[in-house]
């Protein structure tokens, strides 16, 4: 029985997005700028990386000759050529640089409608819908109201919010709607309730996201905990887990993939916390021969790195998930297929700390893989698509096979 594998590497964009200047990102390359900054020394840290980009595993799997595709330049310092493995890139037709845009397109659902957004400015949420959440969740005030860096707004304001019990709400160019709180002073499932208020109150002004981003510490001294918790619109339409789903089948969700989903389509998820226990629930997956679809999405690359701005880290975890490919491919059964692709750019040598417009990796590899480039896809659509034919599904509505 044949089963499939959909590994995203959160925002590892690979450049050459056609309309990027629409976004303000016309020359964004995750990869290509994170590999350049490695082979020039500018990512090297003690203790945790130096030197050239080092992905032996990536490089047989075509990643590098994706990002050439997609650019025309090389990845700086990075050496070898594909091995028998489906190689290329995709572009995204969804009109957001977002997380759920990008996960439903690869699912066969591309966002052909504008997410409401938030404007740039201070105050940036409408009073209706503060008024409304402070005397919904029962809440004494709210902190932030503006554009904001998730990190730095709680390194400014963590003080503040637990003297006055008031939580900190922010968005980005995102259409996110983030409530940061500490999880012991105003409590987890207290936050958690909030989210579950303001997620309902967003719904009118069309807004893709609520994210509860929990907290620890004291001081000035704070460190967001991996009980971060998104609470998406459901999809406008079914997707490739759906069908899934009601032909019979099981999608195990891995990390926060339920989430962007909000729960539709999915049989199973396993919360994992950290790239190490997310790949290493996809191994246990794929070792005891779960699921028709096992969809992992590996989080820290965007939250830890992208957002961030930090080359090294973002590179160091580039290595770390490349150093544990050999142990996924070695449970592979000889009718399962695996897709390494991202959903947008988050390149931490970019100014800001927003996504990046860019385009995506397409790799697939699996004992019956047929070898070769793909070439640039139209859509990410393309992706499940092909998943469908491979787990011998009806075509989807979006989308063109490439296996």
């Amino acid at each position: 029985m044949p089963r499939a594998f959909l590994l995203v590497m959160d925002s590892l964009g690979i450049g050459g997005a056609p309309d990027a200047g629409r976004f303000g990102d016309e020359g964004a390359d995750t990869l290509g700028h994170i590999a350049a900054e490695c082979a020039a020394g500018r990512a090297d840290r003690n203790g945790l990386r130096s030197g050239a980009l080092d992905i032996p595993n990536l490089t047989r799997l075509g990643l590098p000759a994706a990002a050439e595709l997609s650019t025309g330049q090389a990845l700086a310092g990075v050496t070898g050529d594909p091995g028998r493995v489906a190689w290329g890139a995709a572009r995204e037709q969804s009109l957001g640089k977002d997380t759920p845009s990008g996960h439903w397109e690869m699912a066969g659902l591309p966002v052909t409608f504008e997410w409401g957004y938030f404007a740039d400015s201070e105050p940036c949420f409408p009073q209706a819908l503060t008024d409304a959440l402070i005397a919904e969740a029962a809440l004494p005030g709210l902190l932030g109201n503006r554009h904001a860096s998730g990190t730095r707004i709680i390194e400014e304001l963590g003080d503040q919010h637990l003297e006055s019990g008031w939580p900190i709400v922010y968005t980005s160019a995102d259409s996110v709607f983030q409530i940061a709180a500490h999880e012991e002073a105003f409590g987890l499932e207290r936050l958690y309730e909030t989210c579950t208020i303001a997620r309902r109150l967003v719904d009118d002004y069309e807004v893709g996201r609520v994210i509860a981003r929990p907290f620890l510490g004291q001081d000035g001294d704070y460190v967001r905990t991996g009980n971060r918790r998104d609470y998406a619109t459901p999809p406008h339409q079914p997707t490739l887990l759906d069908r899934i789903v009601e032909g019979g089948g099981e999608v195990i969700a891995i990390g926060k993939v339920s989430d962007i989903f909000a729960g539709r389509g999915i049989s199973r998820s396993i919360k994992a916390h950290g790239h190490e226990a997310l790949m290493a629930a996809t191994i246990a997956a794929a070792s005891e021969g779960a699921g028709d679809l096992v969809f992992s999405n590996f989080v820290d690359f965007d939250s830890l790195y992208g957002h961030r701005r930090d080359t090294a880290g973002y590179a160091a975890a580039i290595e770390a998930f490349d150093a544990a490919i050999p142990k996924l491919e070695a449970t592979l059964r000889a009718d399962d297929l695996v897709f390494i692709s991202a959903d947008h750019g988050c390149d931490p040598t970019w100014p800001g700390s927003d996504h990046t417009r860019e385009q995506v990796p397409v790799l697939a590899f699996g004992p019956g893989v047929e070898a070769g480039s793909i070439g640039i896809r139209e859509s990410f659509a393309d992706i499940g698509q092909s998943i469908a034919g491979h787990l011998g599904m009806a075509p989807l509505a979006n989308g063109k096979a490439f296996l």
